[in-house]
């Protein structure tokens, strides 16, 4: 099991995606207040750097517009990006940690134990079992690299991360037969938006319970309060939202949280 709190909420790049009521997404500090707002799990963007390390960012270029995979840790320190490393012991050990991993073209060339599907196995060996981690990607063979090479693979969840022109159905089935612990759809995929007296809810819902009885856990990103509360009556088992205090207000409010 990867959430024992259904729906757990996500704090998408920590307290939401930007500089959400002030806190840069991808930050300890944005990290610390989804956390202090009732998150319990977060979820952080994971690039590689020239000298083979792994820091918390989203876009693959710097703030200053030089590529992330030519910089060093330490250059891009400087830019207020934090490591991998950092962020993971900054965080209370309580707090889920969803790494979403942004491999690169580089990883088609360079020598594999350089890849950014390496490195992220060599972190799972220092940080697997200290917390909830569940690792995904947009990339289908970084979980399915993790799944058949990585040491402590089994102590992780992964999961596929699909795009806003995937299908909910096209999602889990993908998911399932790369042989994966959770689907992680776009919310619009779901059809939560409450426009069509039920109809999409109802394939949410469909769709949600066949990825259950395959094994699969659902997440839905990125989900406002109001769609958060729909996808909780849909079954999924987490929300990754930008607005945290707001999803976790109107996830009490419709009584949806359990514990599993």
């Amino acid at each position: 099991m990867i959430f024992d709190v259904k729906p757990a909420v996500v704090g998408h790049r920590g307290f939401g995606s930007g500089a959400s009521r002030g806190y840069r997404e991808n930050s300890l500090e944005s990290f610390l207040a989804a956390a202090a707002s009732g998150a319990t799990w977060v979820e952080l963007d994971v690039r590689r750097t020239s000298d083979d390390e792994l820091v918390v960012w989203h876009d693959p270029h710097t703030p200053a517009g030089l590529p992330v995979v030519t910089r060093t840790a330490t250059q891009l320190a400087a830019e207020g990006i934090v490591a991998l490393a950092a962020a993971l012991f900054a965080l209370p050990a309580r707090i889920g940690v969803d790494i979403d991993v942004k491999t690169v073209l580089d990883d088609a060339r360079d020598a594999e134990g350089r890849r950014t599907h390496a490195l992220v196995a060599e972190a799972l060996t220092d940080h697997g079992g200290t917390r909830p981690l569940l690792v995904s990607s947009f990339d289908p063979s970084l979980p399915r690299y993790l799944r058949d090479r990585a040491a402590r693979a089994s102590e992780v969840g992964l999961g596929l991360i699909t795009s806003e022109t995937l299908s909910a159905d096209h999602g889990v089935a993908a998911a399932v037969n790369l042989g994966l612990d959770a689907a992680c759809l776009y919310v619009g995929s779901l059809g939560l938006d409450g426009s069509d007296d039920g109809q999409d809810g109802r394939r949410a819902a469909r769709a949600i319970e066949v990825a259950h009885l395959a094994g699969l856990e659902v997440m839905a990103w990125t989900a406002t309060p109001s769609q958060a509360v729909r996808a909780a009556a849909a079954g999924v088992d987490a929300v990754c939202v930008d607005d945290v205090p707001g999803a976790v207000a109107a996830l009490a409010a419709s009584g949806s949280v359990t514990m599993a």
